[in-house]
C-alpha cells in the first residue's frame, strides 16, 4: 500500500470521507459501488467494484468466441481497465487502465464508429491499440464497460456484421450481468 499522508476521523454514522485528489485519480464518482477488504494487519481497503470484471474468465471466452468466428479482434472493460481481449496480445491490452477518451464516451453512453475520416481513439492510456466499433455495457440502467472491436490496417471502418457481432456481445454480456 502506498501512504497518502492524508488523515480523516469516521463521523457519528460511520462515514469516512475519500478526498477529492484521490477520487479524481482513481476515477472514482458519486454513487460508484466500492469493495471493502480487510487484512490480517488490521488495515481497511476500499476497491472498486467492477461487476464486469466479476465475470471476467466468462468475458475472456466471449471475446474468444467472436474473435474465433469472426476473425475480428475484440476488447471488452469495465469503467477502468481492459478485462478481456482476443486476437491480440494480451500484455499490451488486458488489466491496463482505459483512454480518457474511451472512458468519456462511456461516461456519456456513446456508441463509437471509426471512419476513415474521424479521430482515431486508443483503447488504453498508453495509447494501445484503436477502437473501430465500440458500445457500452448497460446493465440495470447503468453503464458497466464496453465491447469493442480493434481497428486493423487493412479495414479502416466497421462493417455491418462487426457492428452487429459487438452489439449483440454488448446485450448479451448486460443480460449476463442482471441474473
Amino acid at each position: 500500500m502506498k501512504a497518502t499522508g492524508i488523515v480523516r476521523r469516521i463521523d457519528d454514522l460511520g462515514r469516512v470521507v475519500i478526498p477529492k485528489e484521490i477520487r479524481r485519480s482513481l476515477r472514482i464518482r458519486e454513487g460508484e459501488p466500492l469493495e471493502i477488504f480487510t487484512d490480517n494487519e488490521g488495515g481497511v481497503v476500499f476497491k472498486k467494484y467492477s461487476p464486469v470484471g466479476e465475470v471476467g474468465e466468462f468475458t475472456m471466452q466471449y471475446a474468444e468466441a467472436i474473435n474465433k468466428t469472426s476473425g475480428i479482434p475484440v476488447a471488452i472493460c469495465d469503467l477502468d481497465s481492459v478485462i478481456a481481449v482476443a486476437g491480440v496480445p494480451k500484455k499490451e491490452f488486458l488489466e491496463k487502465p482505459i483512454s480518457n477518451t474511451l472512458a468519456n464516451l462511456l461516461e456519456h453512453r456513446q456508441n463509437y464508429v471509426a471512419t476513415p475520416s474521424s479521430e482515431e481513439i486508443p483503447i488504453t492510456e498508453s495509447g494501445n491499440g484503436k477502437v473501430s466499433y465500440m458500445t457500452p455495457i448497460i446493465s440495470e440502467g447503468s453503464v458497466i464497460g464496453a465491447i469493442m472491436s480493434l481497428k486493423s490496417e487493412d479495414k479502416p471502418a466497421p462493417d455491418e456484421t462487426e457492428k452487429k457481432l459487438i452489439n449483440t456481445g454488448a446485450l448479451f454480456l448486460s443480460k449476463q450481468l442482471e441474473i
